[in-house]
């Protein structure tokens, strides 16, 4: 036994017999609660279990369920839990929102406690989910009730960092998944290994075992341990032979309360159903008035495809309805999709639109109306969609939107589920169309444009490719007053549309041409003639058979380029001409002859001639450079010196340059002329001459400001 050593002041360490570390003691703790538990699995009474404390459960699970604020079990989870603990396989069939999550959930960290498991032990509990969505909140849900646990958990879902899984799978205990990751780790993952799981949860095990999942859960089930404790959970659960045969399923118990009650209801009893018959062309317009006549509820919308929610959000944005909007679709990124469902959780007052793929197990609170804008493809889907509102005990509407041709086929298949649907209509004066809004957004933004022609081919193939024809109906489709409602001038043209009215024997589509006015005259209308193709009924019908349809040949790229070099066809030519009616040379012009012999036959790229060849024209492109810079040089000469003559002659004035020349005097007026009378005027100009002409002997050069002083004296003599 492995005794507690305490520190002392006086010796390092001193021994205290009797007394075992904390870890034995943890260890003996848990073994002990192991074994009562075991004991305890044999008399659980699923009617006597009115809490989780009834329930033997270890008290790390109880202590989480308590933090989470679970206290009462529902039905599906008295049952499950009692039958699981106990080692059956279990097939759990209850209505939506009736917690089946915590159902095996709870089972899963209890046998995983049980049998003591480590994180050497590898996988010990797998859980398969079709959404990623929904993978992600049965995590989270994970995370809060088994936090006091030492298992570790993984979530791998398609989206997500391929590399960083990889290098932790055989570390994780319980995995979450979906079946498209899961079975590409069983396949590249060397370090992943299922031989030891324990159990294996299929969460909405309908979907899984469809025909969609069908080669990959066949796949995965080879790779799984014979020996496993299986449990199947989902509102409207399979009981097919075949599929319960797939999964090896030993002596299953089927659980499903709502099936014990007087009259079997696959909903809520809280849940209203009600619907409304709309013309397919007035869809978007019934949607629009909706929503702004519910601008304080929690709405999710239903459409058929991932194109029509993309476009009814893209052009609902622009519209601005006074609500959130938010878009969950498949082709949406991982981090996008995880990003839009918390802000979904977390908003009071939004508008989801979704295809449905969030039709299944996710837990919305406080949904107030589901709105399934298409029609579901059957009862089981409009059971989903339905689901995702009046949710553990809380109320919620739902309202189905169907066309004149849907609404016989989806009524008898509701009937057949006991589900019954109120008939609704619709005022006229609460409906506003967008029609002429959405027209002008389509004409200025180009992309809108494209989006609502991929939207309208998208929701014509869903109804193709529907199984029921008795409620999806072809021929009764407004393909033009579709088209028209999502704002198209012009309606498409859907090729396999015809292709599929060909094959089924239905006659070809004609739209009601319509009649446009070209300004001709009466007398012009014999000159305006459009050619036809010749009908096929014209053509007799042994022409017809002895007509054997032509395949065209099919030609190669590199056959199509040796044509061309025969035929010497230059290829992608442009000619330029400048605002002066000149060509313009190209840059990719040659401008030498050399390596261009045509009289050799050329049947490959000669690396020398193409060699020497780029040599001489980097030789003519550098005396091109030349040229062009001696003439910038030039210009730039001839530039500056006409600025200096202009200089030059702005500083000249009358009075000469600044070079020190004498000033021009002519300007001055001629003493002889103002003063000719008088001998005064005479001897004074005799005795101011000499003075004047010594101070200009002495003064040569004089300044602009002796001069004028100078002719101010004449001027006053």
């Amino acid at each position: 036994m492995v005794k507690n050593i305490k520190y002392d002041k006086k010796k390092r360490f001193k021994k205290v017999s009797g007394q075992p570390i904390k870890k034995e003691t943890s260890t003996r703790k848990e073994d002990e609660e192991i074994e009562k538990l075991k004991s305890a699995y044999e008399f659980i009474n699923p009617r006597d279990i009115t809490s989780f404390d009834d329930l033997p459960l270890s008290l790390k699970t109880q202590k989480g369920l308590k933090s989470c604020k679970y206290n009462t079990p529902t039905e599906i989870q008295k049952l499950s839990i009692a039958y699981a603990l106990q080692g059956k396989d279990v097939l759990g069939a209850a209505v939506t929102g009736s917690g089946k999550t915590l159902a095996f959930l709870v089972p899963i960290l209890e046998v995983l406690y049980v049998k003591k498991w480590t994180k050497l032990d590898g996988v010990g509990a797998l859980v398969i989910t079709p959404t990623r969505e929904l993978a992600y909140q049965i995590f989270e849900t994970l995370k809060k009730i088994g936090l006091y646990h030492d298992f570790s958990a993984g979530l791998i879902i398609g989206g997500k960092n391929l590399k960083f899984e990889r290098k932790r799978m055989d570390q994780c205990n319980i995995i979450i998944c979906t079946p498209g990751r899961l079975l590409q780790h069983m396949d590249e993952t060397p370090l992943f290994n299922c031989d030891s799981m324990q159990i294996l949860i299929l969460d909405e095990a309908d979907r899984c075992l469809d025909m969609g999942f069908q080669t990959t859960m066949n796949a995965i089930i080879e790779n799984l341990p014979k020996i496993r404790q299986t449990l199947l959970f989902s509102a409207t659960q399979t009981r097919s032979v075949k599929d319960l045969a797939r999964l090896s399923l030993v002596d299953p118990t089927y659980v499903a309360p709502h099936e014990q009650q007087a009259t079997v209801k696959a909903t809520p009893d809280n849940l209203t159903h009600s619907y409304v018959v709309c013309e397919l062309k007035n869809k978007i317009t019934m949607l629009w008035s909706f929503i702004k006549h519910h601008k304080k509820s929690k709405i999710m919308v239903f459409l058929a495809s991932c194109k029509q929610v993309k476009y009814v959000y893209e052009i609902f944005s622009k519209l601005r309805p006074g609500v959130s909007l938010l878009a969950l679709y498949g082709t949406l990124s991982q981090d996008r999709r995880v990003s839009v469902y918390n802000d979904f959780m977390e908003k009071s007052t939004v508008v989801l639109l979704a295809t449905d793929i969030a039709s299944r197990g996710l837990d919305f609170p406080a949904v107030n109306w589901v709105v399934q804008l298409d029609c579901p493809e059957d009862a089981v889907a409009y059971i989903h969609r339905a689901g995702r509102t009046a949710r553990f005990n809380a109320s919620g509407e739902n309202l189905l939107v169907v066309t004149p041709s849907e609404e016989e086929g989806i009524l008898s298949e509701l009937k057949r589920r006991n589900i019954s649907v109120e008939c609704i209509s619709i005022d006229d004066k609460f409906m506003f169309s967008p029609h002429a809004k959405i027209e002008v957004l389509l004409s200025k933004f180009h992309e809108l444009k494209e989006s609502a022609q991929r939207a309208f081919l998208a929701y014509i193939k869903s109804i193709v490719l529907m199984k029921n024809k008795s409620i999806f109906k072809v021929d009764s489709l407004d393909i033009d007053g579709f088209a028209k409602s999502l704002g198209l001038v012009t309606t498409p043209r859907v090729r396999f549309l015809e292709r599929f009215r060909k094959r089924m024997g239905l006659p070809k589509i004609t739209s009601a041409p319509k009649e446009l006015d070209f300004g001709l005259n009466d007398s012009d209308e014999e000159e305006f003639v459009v050619k036809t193709k010749p009908q096929e009924e014209s053509i007799p019908e042994e022409t017809q058979a002895s007509q054997k349809p032509v395949k065209p040949k099919i030609i190669s790229k590199a056959s199509a380029a040796k044509m061309v070099l025969k035929r010497k066809i230059t290829v992608n030519t442009k000619v330029k001409f400048d605002n002066e009616g000149e060509q313009v040379t190209s840059i990719n012009t040659r401008h030498t002859d050399f390596g261009q012999d045509t009289s050799e036959t050329f049947d490959g790229i000669d690396l020398q001639k193409a060699k020497g060849a780029m040599l001489e024209e980097d030789k003519y492109d550098q005396e091109r450079y030349r040229e062009i810079l001696k003439a910038k040089k030039k210009a730039r000469k001839e530039k500056q010196k006409k600025r200096q003559k202009e200089a030059d002659e702005e500083d000249e004035d009358d009075f000469g340059s600044e070079s020190g020349e004498e000033p021009d005097l002519s300007w001055l007026p001629d003493p002889d002329n103002v003063y000719a009378s008088g001998s005064l005027c005479e001897s004074s100009e005799n005795e101011k001459e000499e003075p004047v002409k010594k101070k200009s002997k002495k003064n040569k050069d004089l300044s602009l400001n002796e001069a004028e002083s100078l002719a101010l004296e004449l001027i006053g003599q």
